[in-house]
């Protein structure tokens, strides 16, 4: 090969590389590439009594990390990290349904901003940069327009602190019966116009509504955490929607390849927390993680 079609064959190669994802190497949009980090939520972890003894089965599981839930002990959550290893990456704010901001009472609503207030507190504390919220519900007695203005009123008084603090408010799609469609979230969001309030994906919950994949695009940035749940359409149609929930991860209806191609797409390098049933033993929440790992694989 002379110097001419060195040079050549050399320019050809850098405008491949540069053109798009490659699919066999790793460098691009591939598993190989992907750094997504494993966790497991707080509640799912039905393996021991003390906080540390929870932390100790996510570890023997294999998991990076563990999602905890607000209002625990700080000090004993700080031991378990130290003596595990393990990352908190995300708190979920334990008390958004006792205390929903969507409530036609104001006390209700002051609660649900000090709770809140709490878990962003928790999470400074640990390391974490994400608190879990549900908004609010919308029910016969909370029509879907007062759902909104008193949910975003209420947040917006703890934007300051989040801000202060650099943890972002992840706000959840829930079966709350509101924020129905990605577009709507993503306006939800956008209008408080500050990158401490964003997304927290659920891809089980979609499933009775919608396309995890097509939220995942649509919403793109502002996701900063994603929980990984399995669901089943074929159950919920036959046993009643809740039940469409009791299947293991990758039985169900969640078509993961083409959920992490849109998390490859976008962008998305962070934290995947398994947030569903199965962790009542070692062996079980091990089952978890294995599934997971595939997952992300995929």
């Amino acid at each position: 090969m002379n110097r001419r079609q060195f040079t050549k064959t050399t320019v050809l190669a850098s405008a491949f590389i540069s053109a798009g994802p490659l699919t066999e190497s790793g460098l691009f949009g591939t598993p190989a590439a992907r750094s997504l980090k494993k966790g497991m939520m707080w509640g799912g972890i039905r393996v021991g009594s003390s906080i540390t003894d929870k932390f100790e089965a996510a570890l023997q599981a294999g998991f990076d990390g563990v999602e905890v839930d607000s209002h625990l002990d700080r000090t004993e959550v700080l031991q378990a990290m130290k003596k595990t290893g393990l990352i908190v990456p995300s708190v979920c704010n334990s008390q958004h349904w006792k205390f929903l901001m969507s409530s036609p009472d104001p006390s209700v609503r002051e609660q649900g901003v000090t709770a809140m207030k709490v878990a962003l507190e928790d999470a400074a504390a640990f390391g974490a940069d994400t608190v879990l919220l549900v908004p609010g519900r919308v029910t016969d007695s909370v029509s879907y327009d007062e759902c909104w203005d008193r949910s975003v009123r209420e947040i917006r008084k703890v934007v300051p602190l989040a801000e202060q603090l650099k943890v972002k408010i992840a706000i959840e799609n829930v079966w709350n019966s509101f924020l129905l469609s990605p577009l709507e979230m993503a306006r939800y969001i956008d209008q408080f116009q500050s990158e401490f309030v964003g997304a927290y994906f659920d891809c089980g919950n979609i499933l009775a509504y919608g396309w995890p994949e097509q939220w995942i695009r649509i919403l793109g940035k502002r996701i900063a955490k994603i929980h990984i749940k399995e669901y089943s359409r074929k159950l919920a149609d036959e046993k009643g929607r809740s039940a469409g929930f009791n299947v293991k991860l990758r039985e169900g209806d969640v078509n993961w390849s083409a959920v992490m191609k849109a998390i490859d797409d976008t962008g998305y390098n962070g934290w995947t927390t398994i947030e569903m049933g199965g962790g009542d033993t070692p062996e079980g929440l091990k089952d978890l993680c294995d599934r997971l790992k595939l997952i992300l694989e995929s």
